[in-house]
């Protein structure tokens, strides 16, 4: 296996940065994998240019990190790799992933850890991903507003945001919910992070639902604030790998009718929790 020794260019305070000096499409050694890992931990999430990757090669890549993970909604589209989910839109879609900010398939008990997103085909402009830091907006709150937050949990559901997105017959499929901690630790960096997302978060359990309403809408406005946030424009073979557990992102639908193609890996995680 290759040793390849990283270079990592950090791209704003709270969040975000590039790695240069590797080819994802060669078998990394373990102490390269270590470094990119501890690079995923430290800043949220990562990116690579000018890579080159098959399907094999990006499921290899993905697996020095984890179990992958299979969509409980999407179809596989792309034949024999029921792990990638395919990226797609064009003239035709009437909505494109991850167009709200939100954290990858958080309505699972147990959500990703984290994310590989490869560019394939890009429009002419447009199409960036915006990622934001959610231990950045838990320390950007009042030492009040986390002892308040600190014994809520919240209902994360899959219904509202899968049933007949995909264009596939779901008479009678039961989507994923889960209840998750409102406050998350991190089970790595041990560090506080917001677990909440406009996109799955439903309630807080403990509270009635204006109260929750209004919590939440507070919470959902507070953590897609600018000063927590990255913006990464895209070419054409790059990836974006980030840390499901303390980051949200938000796709940019500024393209339209043009395409914008890519596949996606996703690497299981573990159930959260709140240490005080």
């Amino acid at each position: 296996m290759a040793h390849q020794t990283i270079q990592v260019e950090k791209r704003t305070p709270h969040i975000g940065a590039e790695i240069h000096g590797v080819d994802l499409g060669q078998p990394l050694d373990e102490v390269t994998i270590k470094a990119i890992h501890a690079s995923l931990i430290e800043h949220g999430v990562i990116f690579f240019r000018d890579q080159h990757l098959t399907p094999e090669q990006q499921k290899a890549f993905g697996r020095r990190f984890g179990e992958l993970h299979i969509h409980p909604a999407a179809p596989s589209l792309l034949e024999g790799h029921p792990e990638i989910l395919v990226i797609h839109a064009d003239e035709t879609s009437k909505h494109v992933a991850g167009e709200d900010w939100h954290s990858d398939v958080s309505c699972d008990p147990e959500p990703p850890m984290g994310s590989m997103l490869y560019m394939l085909e890009l429009p002419p402009v447009g199409g960036d991903t915006l990622f934001a830091s959610m231990y950045a907006a838990y320390e950007a709150l009042s030492e009040q507003m986390t002892r308040f937050l600190e014994p809520f949990t919240a209902m994360h559901e899959g219904e509202h945001v899968y049933r007949g997105r995909y264009g596939v017959k779901d008479e009678g499929k039961v989507f994923p919910k889960a209840e998750h901690p409102v406050i998350r630790t991190h089970p790595v960096s041990g560090r506080r992070a917001l677990f909440v997302n406009r996109g799955f978060t439903t309630h807080i359990c403990q509270l009635t639902k204006p109260e929750s309403d209004a919590l939440l809408q507070f919470l959902f406005r507070h953590v897609e604030t600018p000063e927590f946030q990255c913006r990464f424009r895209w070419r054409a073979r790059s990836m974006a790998f980030w840390d499901n557990r303390c980051v949200q992102h938000h796709a940019m639908w500024d393209y339209y009718p043009q395409r914008r193609h890519g596949h996606r890996v996703t690497i299981r995680g573990d159930k959260p929790f709140y240490r005080p």
